[in-house]
């Protein structure tokens, strides 16, 4: 009994010693939705994306790892847009009917996440208080942030939402809506306003709100972009190829913009592709085409993906962190992929 007991002892020091070295949590995370409701999450790993094999390289990405976010709470679903925040240890994302939603990303430190904690989730709040998603104006699709404002795109009634940010509480209410000319309020319905990136301060472009809808007018029309800067708005192209609609962007610090496609319909079933834009390219009447950095089919660990954040870690690598739109259906996965692009 004593040596067993001394191997016990070994054991749980050994643990103990470990434990500040198996994940990597951020030391001063973001106190968001701190009045929002808790949510219950459990996560299935996803060790390999590619099914059924082992292989990490996928175009320019390294896979790094999964998770599927499994919740009996419906108001976990339904994410659309997203920010990785405090060095990949925090995530906010928005949903397709008018919520907030947050949660720690437990991680170790190669960037692999092993986790999802202090979930929380929140109504965003018109200017009286009142939940936006109890009005026509709650399919909130994408947000980036500007400067003390985080900005969320609205499909449907094709606006952009100004809130407060940092969103502390969760109880923020709506500053107001930029003013967008008709050419983007009169966007297709739910083919609208579906990606937006505020162009950081290495971009040619800096302090400009790109906003990419997610088709154009028909299925064979290049995807409508607008360069918006303050009351001016111009405009320009992205190629569509290959029945890719758009479903979220996000900017690197050097003014490079990465966009997320999606396809779903019976002729291809699922589809998800990455494409890189130069810096320079972003101009008015550009018709944009890019570079491939990824692209993956049902053999993939993917489903409808729609999030798309973006951070350096703490060895100065540029990762990705997607996620996915279920639709709150039981055919359909919440997935939570992280990828480190190749510089």
């Amino acid at each position: 009994m004593k040596r067993r007991g001394r191997y016990v002892s070994l054991l749980a020091a050994a643990i103990l010693f470990a434990l500040p070295f198996a994940l990597s949590v951020p030391a001063h995370a973001l106190d968001l939705l701190s009045d929002g409701t808790p949510a219950k999450i459990t996560v299935r790993q996803i060790d390999q994306f590619k099914i059924g094999r082992s292989d990490t390289r996928f175009g320019a990405l390294t896979y790094l790892g999964g998770l599927e976010l499994i919740s009996p709470d419906r108001n976990v679903g339904g994410l659309s847009g997203l920010l990785s925040l405090e060095d990949g240890g925090q995530i906010l994302a928005v949903t397709d009917n008018g919520l907030w939603f947050s949660a720690t990303v437990d991680q170790t430190p190669d960037g692999k996440p092993v986790g999802i904690s202090n979930a929380r989730y929140a109504e965003m709040l018109d200017k009286n208080g009142r939940a936006l998603r109890k009005g026509n104006g709650s399919d909130t699709e994408a947000l980036t942030i500007d400067g003390d404002t985080v900005l969320v795109s609205a499909e449907r009634i094709n606006t952009i939402y100004r809130f407060p940010w940092p969103l502390k509480t969760g109880k923020e209410q709506l500053i107001g809506e930029l003013a967008l000319p008709s050419e983007i309020r009169n966007l297709r319905g739910t083919k609208g306003m579906e990606a937006l990136a505020m162009a950081p301060s290495g971009s040619p472009i800096a302090g400009t709100l790109v906003a990419i809808a997610e088709r154009g007018k028909t299925g064979d029309d290049d995807l409508p972009g607008f360069l918006i800067t303050g009351n001016k708005v111009e405009h320009f192209t992205v190629v569509r190829s290959d029945r890719y609609d758009a479903t979220d962007a996000t900017f690197l610090p050097d003014g490079t913009l990465l966009l997320l496609e999606r396809r779903f319909n019976l002729r291809d079933l699922v589809g998800m592709r990455l494409r890189r834009f130069a810096a320079d390219s972003l101009r008015p009447g550009a018709a944009l085409k890019g570079d491939v950095l990824m692209e993956a089919d049902y053999g993939n660990q993917i489903d409808n993906m729609e999030g798309l954040g973006v951070h350096r870690d703490a060895r100065g690598r540029t990762i990705l962190t997607l996620i996915s739109d279920n639709n709150r259906s039981i055919l359909q996965r919440t997935l939570l992929l992280r990828f480190a692009l190749d510089d």
